[in-house]
């Protein structure tokens, strides 16, 4: 069977790969998506922290968004490295990496808050996640699913921190 050229997936691996670690490490599939999977990771993650920040108190927008991050990160971490026994060292598709760091670049993103915080952590996270600067890319190194959980937590918190900082200024 011939592939189509911006087919993501390996080549035959995706059909034994056991569906319920394959939903959380591609993003419930947004990893497939076509073009940037890493981006549609993160775009994924606003998505489904977007309720929260309309429909619920700060309080509760933050600590779901954190104890999300929590249970994510370790079943994120756990499915990546399943990931990778099936395409390879951090292969693009699994992108709950980025949904998990977008989150991170959210925490400070409350109802007070302008709209407008909500696509600049996006922007914030993509920067750092892409370019690796201050050590994140070290953290790379780190073995299996750790090391693809680690830099885009990194790159989160560098964002979180920028927000933080302009919150300070704005509230």
């Amino acid at each position: 069977m011939k592939r189509h050229p911006k087919d993501l997936r390996p080549e035959g691996s995706t059909s034994r790969f056991p569906l319920f670690p394959r939903l959380i490490a591609t993003s419930l599939g947004a990893g497939f998506l076509p073009v940037a999977p890493g981006t549609w990771g993160a775009i994924a993650g606003v998505v489904l922290w977007l309720p929260l920040w309309l429909w619920t108190s700060p309080d509760v927008t933050f600590y779901v968004t954190l104890g999300a991050i929590i249970i994510l990160t370790v079943l994120g971490t756990w499915a990546s490295g399943v990931a990778e026994r099936y395409w390879g060292k951090d292969p693009v598709v699994a992108c709950v990496d980025e949904t998990v760091g977008q989150w991170v670049a959210m925490l400070p993103v409350s109802p007070l808050c302008p709209w407008w915080e909500i696509p600049l952590s996006l922007l914030l996270f993509r920067l750092f996640d892409i370019y690796k600067p201050l050590g994140i890319r070290a953290t790379e190194k780190l073995p299996g699913g750790w090391g693809m959980m680690a830099d885009d937590i990194l790159a989160g918190i560098y964002s979180l921190l920028i927000i933080l900082a302009i919150n300070r200024h704005i509230l």
